[in-house]
């Protein structure tokens, strides 16, 4: 069980923010001539990510920014059926999967899998922490820290529910 003893603060709120903020513009500059982006965020902190991103996105640029959630056991994502909510047109539309941590990017490739059979114009993802340890082939688009951990320590991240927003290492 962990403690707060053990809870190392990785990224305060500012940094978090600061985080969102030039990830955003990244997304920005890659799909600048886009009309449309389709930002899905896996459910829980990557829907809250998602949301972050979404909302930055419409006050640095003029892009038609379309949200929605995407819904997979984490646990044990071949036992449930992933969804997408609202499921958003697609046809040659960039889609940006985004997710708060990768860590062996099983919930990523799940998560880019729903889109695998639409007719997208390009598929990116975006994670506000990769732990790099990579496992399955997906690869982070758009990144807001890499940070290198052993396989037993946690990251947490805090999205501002009903605390302030922040990254810990237990």
């Amino acid at each position: 069980m962990t403690t707060m003893a053990t809870r190392t603060l990785v990224m305060n709120p500012k940094q978090v923010s600061q985080r969102l903020n030039r990830l955003a513009w990244q997304v920005y500059e890659h799909c600048y001539n886009e009309k449309e982006i389709i930002v899905a965020g896996i459910a829980g902190n990557g829907f809250r990510v998602a949301k972050r991103i979404t909302s930055l996105l419409g006050e640095i640029s003029p892009l038609k920014v379309t949200l929605c959630e995407i819904h997979i056991s984490k646990d044990s994502p071949l036992d449930g059926k992933a969804s997408i909510s609202p499921m958003p047109e697609l046809e040659n539309k960039t889609v940006i999967v985004v997710d708060d941590v990768s860590n062996s990017g099983r919930t990523l490739m799940y998560g880019v899998k729903l889109f695998l059979d639409s007719p997208v114009k390009s598929l990116l993802t975006l994670v506000l922490v990769d732990r790099d340890h990579t496992r399955f082939p997906v690869k982070t688009n758009f990144v807001g820290l890499s940070l290198s951990t052993t396989m037993q320590e946690h990251i947490s991240v805090v999205m501002g529910e009903h605390e302030e927003d922040a990254v810990y290492l237990d």
